[in-house]
């Protein structure tokens, strides 16, 4: 994903939601609840068809930290793929090697995840892999390199996830620093953070 320089409070309060999952952020929607700057407390009103639309599709883009270019792609493959294409939308991202290593604990965030893949720091069934949107297969087995569990936060994501825990599709070792994709997720079982894809579905069948 292109850099982007907007403080992560900031694009939260925006967006109303926090898609990053860090407790901090929730704490600052309680404290300052209303969009950033001069005017977000005073905007009010309902917001048209395509406000939500547009804003769903930032929060799904934000989340899994990729492009426009990049999550027309994924919506794109998801459309063309049997099934639903919302749904398929999302197990896509989820599938990303960047996601699943965040959501097993071996990095604190997305972002560190991607930055973590990119450095090959990761085994995919025991070969090196080093592209953050490559897409992972139900028993796949992620795991830290040898030479990579000394870097300090690495080992504080895992000391981490302990707290939040992972996701019941998939099954963590902690001492050998190794996670398996036991399934594909089925819709209902992603509910963190809470979407609603169709809009993004409605929004780019315009």
């Amino acid at each position: 994903m292109a850099k982007n320089f907007m403080p992560k409070g900031k694009i939260v309060r925006r967006l109303g939601v926090n898609i990053f999952g860090n407790p901090k952020y929730d704490r600052l929607l309680e404290r300052r609840p209303t969009p950033p700057g001069q005017h977000g407390a005073a905007r009010k009103g309902k917001p048209s068809d395509y406000a939500r639309q547009l804003l769903e599709k930032q929060k799904v883009r934000f989340c899994y930290g990729l492009s426009e270019k990049q999550f027309r792609h994924v919506f794109d493959k998801a459309k063309a793929m049997k099934g639903i294409t919302g749904h398929n939308m999302l197990q896509l991202l989820e599938r990303r090697l960047d996601n699943m290593v965040f959501r097993l604990g071996l990095a604190a965030s997305r972002a560190e995840a991607r930055v973590f893949v990119r450095h090959g720091h990761y085994l995919v069934n025991g070969r090196k892999v080093d592209i953050p949107s490559y897409l992972v297969k139900a028993g796949d087995v992620i795991e830290v390199k040898e030479k990579s569990r000394k870097v300090a936060k690495i080992a504080e994501a895992m000391e981490g996830v302990m707290r939040r825990g992972i996701p019941t599709w998939l099954s963590l070792e902690r001492d050998a620093f190794r996670g398996t994709v036991k399934s594909i997720p089925l819709r209902e079982e992603l509910t963190s953070p809470v979407f609603e894809e169709q809009l993004i579905v409605e929004l780019y069948s315009k």
